[in-house]
């Protein structure tokens, strides 16, 4: 999606209208993909609003960046749910919607006659999406999920950090956004096999389900060996060398999976010895004398400029990268390439990475203002 581009062509989704109750990160950046591949994705938020539009500087106008980036391409609703009129709005939007997305506190919807079954009973074709922090049950059931508390309880933070450190939560919201992915992918699946049923279902997506399948490797090294993994800062712990390495100009980050690949790099660095080394030969003598192996390579890679050296690398086979901050890589010519920004105006977002070729994603409108469609939706 480009400056150049406007929603002119049949999209993936088309005619799918889903009413998007979410809010925060995990539900909006859900709706996004769908809205970005065709989807009419009705945003209603309440009186207050979403609690992002607050959450800067940096704003955008009046509206936090961090709202700006997860909400395009939607229809921005204000209507308070709490009230008769708003349910009443609420259901007439439910009997024409394909979707409901919503990430309320398990309970909310129950105590405005609006659970599950009375939605599955008023509405047997709707898909209706809970994303949630635990699942409505169990010994944590009902209970707020927030992205970084899911990190920690689910092992994340456990394993991210420096050897001799402390556990570190990963610098980005992954949970969040993994259980955004996982909801998108539900509803697709819900939406192919309602095809053939003519039946919507619930899909019933947690925090911490999501947190729970981003651990691999350490769960199945875990099953293997009963070992409970640790801190290892950048380094893998399965395979050596993988990880940073400090140069004359940068880190530069190693990824080396295989013999070949190790031998291609020791000879570009001039240094064949250390590929035909026995304590270096294969992948398990290589993690037996990690430390050694590391000092061996650092002491080589001192001499190189970490971009320059992994353009070469890679282009000998060698998966290797510098470390970029977030600038760099917004200004890297592949991103260009790939069309990894959208911009639209005075708007600038990261793209979709789902590229489709007959039915790509487009822009289709920059995130709403506040309660922006609510006359066009007959919301007074």
């Amino acid at each position: 999606m480009t400056d150049t581009q406007t929603p002119t062509s049949p999209a993936s989704l088309t005619g799918i209208r889903v009413v998007d109750l979410t809010r925060v990160l995990g539900g909006p950046y859900c709706t996004q993909i769908l809205a970005d591949h065709g989807a009419e994705v009705l945003k209603i938020e309440p009186p207050a609003g979403d609690e992002t539009r607050g959450w800067g500087p940096p704003f955008i106008g009046d509206t936090a960046a961090y709202f700006m980036g997860v909400n395009r391409s939607k229809k921005g609703l204000v209507a308070d749910l709490s009230t008769e009129s708003g349910q009443l709005f609420l259901r007439e939007l439910l009997s024409q919607a394909d979707v409901l997305i919503e990430n309320f506190k398990p309970g909310t919807l129950e105590k405005w006659g609006l659970g599950k079954d009375a939605l599955q009973e008023a509405f047997p074709h709707l898909i209706h999406c809970c994303i949630s922090g635990f699942g409505a049950d169990g010994p944590l059931g009902g209970l707020p999920g927030y992205d970084a508390c899911a990190q920690a309880l689910c092992g994340l933070m456990s394993v991210n950090g420096e050897k001799g450190g402390a556990p570190t939560r990963v610098g980005l919201p992954v949970v969040d956004m993994v259980t955004g992915l996982n909801a998108a992918i539900a509803v697709l699946l819900a939406l192919n096999e309602r095809r053939s049923s003519g039946l919507g279902q619930y899909l019933d997506i947690s925090l911490f389900d999501c947190a729970v399948s981003l651990l691999h490797p350490h769960a199945p090294n875990y099953f293997a060996n009963g070992k409970v993994p640790g801190l290892t800062g950048n380094a893998h712990p399965n395979i050596a060398p993988y990880e940073s390495f400090p140069t004359a100009s940068g880190e530069l980050f190693l990824a080396v999976g295989n013999n070949r690949q190790f031998a291609t790099l020791c000879t570009v660095l001039k240094r064949p010895d250390i590929a035909e080394d026995p304590r270096f030969i294969d992948n398990a003598q290589r993690l037996g004398h990690r430390q050694l192996l590391h000092e061996t390579l650092c002491a080589v890679l001192a001499e190189h400029e970490a971009a320059e050296l992994a353009n070469v690398l890679m282009k000998a086979g060698v998966p290797a990268s510098p470390v970029n901050n977030v600038a760099q890589l917004l200004a890297h010519p592949h991103t260009s390439h790939r069309q990894m920004v959208v911009e639209q105006g005075s708007y600038r977002a990261i793209n979709t990475p789902i590229k489709l070729s007959r039915t790509p994603a487009q822009f289709r409108s920059p995130p709403p203002g506040f309660g922006e469609h609510n006359q066009e939706y007959g919301i007074k």
